[in-house]
């Protein structure tokens, strides 16, 4: 009489444990790639096929197979084969006109598409589509016109390429015994407390969060860096004027060292660029300025800083009050100057400039005339 097979070993690894568990936490998961999940964590903790099948209430051959699949494939292994399916209703030709009318401009009474007005605009070409079908092509394709990304256009200014090389250039090499300060304001932080709290995630499920809150007003600062170092001195402002951004120029003059020269890159906004700010900085000869270009204020560093308080402390942050968020911003500064260290540039105005070029031909001509 031939002896009982012996049942597949299976390797688990942290990852994999972890994976499983999710597919069985979540509630979207199929009840039949639950089982498979299960059946493969009882494996990994030794139990035997038999004893899988009892306590699971399925047959040892379904137990053998998915025992099987994940020993030679993995995570893999659980999930289905994809599946043929039945033959394409709609040629490549109908295909392309679904995704031809999804990518053009939509009709004066509507400001997008959606897979309903997609049929009815193919029906009238005398194509008969269910919308469903529709939703399927463009899936297939990539094509999402209910999405939209926000981008800025980069205005028609001659000396872009100029003011861009010499910004990264003043960080690439700051001149010597001049401290280089890049500096802006970040106005309008709300400050709002949800009206309940967070459900915190879970293994399968995410962090949850009520969509209700409580407006209790808004903060604007302004913040200067320290290119060289990271360091970030911020403050609360309640106008962004001329007044107030020479008040903050005048706390960065006292609390610099007097031998130092200070140069400021910041951007076209208007305390910035306003006739009294101008005057107060020919004023002043320890200081000088470069301007970042017109829609081009990513340059500036200080930039990358009011990235990192936004995802770290102001997006889901909770703010009781105006004074509660301006001391948290406070904090947060206080701690960032604690660990803080130079941004790395990787910007290449001059590179950029190249392949802007190769892609406009026209400019090119120009630039080569001049």
């Amino acid at each position: 009489m031939a002896g009982r097979a012996r049942a597949v070993p299976v390797r688990m690894t942290v990852k994999r444990d972890r994976k499983l568990r999710q597919v069985i936490a979540a509630g979207t998961s199929p009840q039949r790639l639950v089982l498979r999940a299960r059946i493969v964590l009882a494996a990994a903790a030794g139990r035997g096929n038999a004893q899988i099948a009892r306590d699971l209430g399925c047959s040892v051959s379904v137990v053998r197979e998915w025992r099987g699949r994940f020993a030679r494939l993995g995570i893999p292994g659980i999930f289905d084969k994809p599946r043929s399916g039945r033959p394409a209703v709609h040629g490549p030709s109908t295909r392309l006109a679904v995704i031809a009318i999804a990518t053009s401009v939509p009709p004066d009474v509507e400001s997008q598409w959606s897979h309903a007005l997609i049929a009815s605009e193919l029906r009238k070409r005398g194509l008969e589509i269910s919308p469903t079908t529709i939703g399927r092509i463009l899936a297939d394709a990539h094509v999402r016109p209910h999405k939209v990304r926000g981008w800025l256009n980069r205005a028609d200014d001659p000396g872009f390429w100029a003011r861009a090389g010499q910004v990264c250039r003043l960080y690439l090499d700051p001149p010597p015994g001049t401290v280089l300060i890049s500096i802006d304001e970040k106005t309008g932080i709300q400050a709002k407390t949800r009206i309940r709290p967070d459900i915190p995630g879970r293994p399968g499920r995410d962090a949850r969060r009520e969509f209700e809150y409580k407006r209790h007003g808004t903060v604007s600062i302004i913040a200067a860096m320290n290119v060289a170092t990271g360091e970030i001195i911020a403050s609360r402002i309640r106008r962004n004027d001329s007044v107030t951004f020479m008040s903050f120029l005048l706390m960065l003059d006292q609390s610099m060292a007097p031998g130092l020269r200070i140069h400021l890159i910041m951007d076209n906004g208007s305390s910035h660029t306003s006739k009294a700010t101008r005057a107060w900085i020919t004023a002043h000869p320890r200081f000088s300025v470069t301007y970042t270009p017109k829609h081009a204020s990513w340059l500036n560093m200080i930039e990358q800083w009011f990235g990192v308080l936004t995802r770290k402390l102001l997006r889901r942050g909770d703010f009781t009050s105006r004074e509660h968020l301006e001391a948290q911003i406070t904090e947060f500064t206080i701690r960032h100057n604690e660990t803080a260290h130079p941004y790395k540039w990787s910007y290449d105005a001059d590179a950029d400039h190249a392949r802007y070029l190769e892609r406009h031909p026209r400019q090119q001509n120009l630039a080569q005339a001049a």
